[in-house]
C-alpha cells in the first residue's frame, strides 16, 4: 500500500520545477520555498516507493477508497509545503493547507486578502494546483500505477463522479485516462490562446486557461476578472467555463467521430444547456431590471457570472458577490447544480438532478394511476432501482453535510449569512464565498478554515468515499 503513495510524492516533485522555471524568468527572490519542497517530496517519495516497488498487487474496491482518500490527503499536505516554506507571503499550516487543498480540488477559495505584487512562482504555483487536480490527481495516476504492479479500475471507479462509475470510454482504463488528458491539455490551450486573443498577456493567459479549464477559479489578480476591465475576457471565460462543464468522454467522443451527435442526443447534456440557458437569462434580466447595469453590461457579466458560478468556476467580476441578493442567491443556489458528470465540476451535478427530476414525476405519475407499471428512464435507457437509490442517498447526505457544516460554521463566530454562502461556495468547489468571505476566506479563525478544508474534499470526492471510511463496518467487513 505505500507503493502508491512513494510514487505519488516522487512524481509529485516534479511539479515543483515548472515553478522554479517562472522563478529564473521574473526573478522574484521566491525560487527557495520551490527547490526545499522539491527535494522533501522526492526523498519522501522515494524512501516509500522503493523498498516496495517490485510487490505487485491488485486493489479491491475497498483498498481503492482508501488509497483515494490518504493520495488526496496526502498530496494536498505536501502540495501545502511551497505556501508553507515563502517569505512573501508568510502563511501559517492552516492557511497553506487552505490554499493548496482549494487549488487541488478545484475550489478556489483563498486565504490572501492581496495577489497583485506576490512573486510570479506562487501565483502560477496557485494556477498550477488548478490544472493538475482539474484532470484528478487520481485519474492521472492511473496511467502510472499499472507500471509498478497496481490496477487502476477500482481507482477510476472512486474518483469518478456521477452514478454510472462502471462506464468507461475504452477497456483499458490507462488508455481511458491517456485520451481525457489529451482532451484536457487540447482545451486547456485553446483556453489560453482564446485569452490572449482577447487582451491578457501570456502568463495571465496561461494562468487563467489553468483555472477556467479545471474550473478552479485561482486568479493571478487581487481582483480577478474585474482586474482587467475586459467583456471580451469575460465572454471567453464564459465559453470555456460552459464546456469544462460537459461530459469530457463525450467531448472526446464527438472530436473522435468529427460529430457533436455524441453531445447533442445526450439528455443530461440538453438538461444542462437548458438550464445554464434558464439561470442566464434570470440573472440578466435581473441586473437590468435592477439598475445594477445597462442592457450591455447586465448581459455580458450575467453570461460570465452565471456560468462562472453554476459550474463552479469562482472567477468572478463586475461586483460580484455584492449584486442584489436574490440574484447572488440564485448563483449560489445554483453552484449545487453544477455541470455534467465525467467534467471538472463541483457540486451535485447535473444528471442526479435529471435522475430526481424524472424519479418525482415518476411517482406523481404512480399516484394518479396505482396501478400503472412505469419506468425512470434517461432517453431510451431505463434506470436501475440500485442507480436511484445511491442518487436519493447521495442527494440527502449532500443536503445534510451542508446543514452540519453551516451549523458548525456558526459555532466558530461566523453570521447566517456568510456560513450559508462560505460552505456553500467550499462544498461545491466553487469558491466564492458570500457576506464577511465574499472577497477572501483570511477573515476566518483557523478552526473555520479547518471546517471548510474538510468540506472541500468531501465535495471533490463526493462524500461516499470518505463518510465510508468513518463508517465502524467497513472496516470490521
Amino acid at each position: 500500500m505505500l507503493a502508491p503513495f512513494g510514487a505519488m510524492l516522487a512524481l509529485g516533485s516534479l511539479t515543483m520545477l515548472p515553478p522554479i522555471g517562472i522563478e529564473l524568468i521574473y526573478r522574484d527572490g521566491a525560487i527557495a520555498p520551490f527547490a526545499d519542497s522539491f527535494w522533501l517530496m522526492l526523498l519522501a517519495g522515494l524512501a516509500l516507493w522503493l523498498p516496495f516497488r517490485r510487490i505487485g498487487m491488485e486493489l479491491q474496491n475497498r483498498q481503492g477508497i482508501v488509497v483515494v482518500v490518504a493520495l488526496w490527503v496526502s498530496v494536498c499536505i505536501m502540495s501545502a509545503l511551497p505556501f508553507l516554506f515563502a517569505d512573501r507571503p508568510e502563511m501559517s499550516f492552516i492557511d497553506s493547507l487552505f490554499e493548496s487543498t482549494s487549488g487541488l480540488t478545484t475550489t478556489g477559495a483563498t486565504v490572501l486578502p492581496v495577489l497583485d505584487g506576490l512573486p510570479h512562482s506562487i501565483l502560477y504555483y496557485r494556477a498550477q494546483l488548478n490544472f493538475i487536480g482539474g484532470i484528478g490527481i487520481v485519474v492521472l495516476a492511473i496511467a502510472v500505477l499499472p507500471m509498478i504492479g497496481i490496477g487502476g479500475m477500482q481507482l477510476y471507479r472512486a474518483e469518478t463522479p456521477g452514478p454510472f462509475k462502471d462506464e468507461k470510454l475504452t477497456p483499458r482504463i490507462k488508455e481511458t485516462a491517456k485520451r481525457l488528458s489529451i482532451v484536457y491539455l487540447v482545451l486547456v490551450a485553446l483556453c489560453a490562446w482564446a485569452f490572449w486573443v482577447a487582451g491578457m498577456n501570456v502568463f495571465d493567459a496561461v494562468a487563467h486557461s489553468f483555472a477556467t479549464l479545471a474550473l478552479g477559479g485561482f486568479s493571478t489578480h487581487t481582483n480577478s476578472l474585474d482586474y482587467f476591465h475586459s467583456p471580451a475576457i469575460e465572454l471567453v471565460a464564459a465559453l470555456f467555463s460552459l464546456v469544462a462543464g460537459m461530459n469530457f468522454g463525450l467531448i472526446y467522443l464527438s472530436w473522435y467521430r468529427k460529430s457533436p451527435l455524441p453531445l447533442l442526443k445526450d439528455p443530461e447534456f440538453r438538461f444542462y444547456l437548458g438550464v445554464m440557458t434558464l439561470l442566464t437569462v434570470i440573472v440578466c434580466l435581473g441586473l437590468y431590471a435592477s439598475g445594477t447595469f445597462p442592457l450591455r453590461a447586465a448581459l455580458y457579466h450575467g453570461i460570465f457570472q452565471t456560468a462562472s458560478v453554476v459550474t463552479d468556476n469562482g472567477l468572478a467580476a463586475g461586483g460580484y458577490p455584492n449584486w442584489p441578493a436574490p440574484i447572488a442567491l440564485l448563483l449560489i443556489m445554483g453552484s449545487f447544480f453544477g455541470g455534467c458528470v465525467g467534467s471538472t465540476c463541483g457540486g451535485i451535478k447535473a444528471m442526479r438532478f435529471l435522475l430526481l427530476i424524472k424519479q418525482s414525476l415518476h411517482e406523481i405519475r404512480l399516484l394518479i394511476h396505482p396501478r400503472g407499471r412505469f419506468f425512470v428512464k434517461i432517453g431510451q435507457r431505463p434506470i436501475p432501482e440500485r442507480a436511484m437509490q445511491a442518487v436519493w442517498g447521495f442527494y440527502f447526505l449532500y443536503v445534510l453535510v451542508f446543514c452540519v457544516f453551516s451549523l458548525a460554521l456558526t459555532a466558530t463566530g461566523v453570521d447566517i449569512v456568510s456560513a450559508f454562502g462560505s460552505v456553500a461556495g467550499c462544498l461545491n468547489n466553487m469558491g466564492i464565498g458570500y457576506g464577511m468571505t465574499g472577497v477572501h476566506f483570511g477573515v476566518l479563525s483557523d478552526p473555520a478554515k479547518w471546517l471548510l478544508t474538510l468540506a472541500m474534499l468531501l465535495g471533490r470526492l463526493e462524500l461516499f468515499p470518505m463518510l465510508m471510511l468513518l463508517t465502524p463496518a467497513y472496516w470490521r467487513s
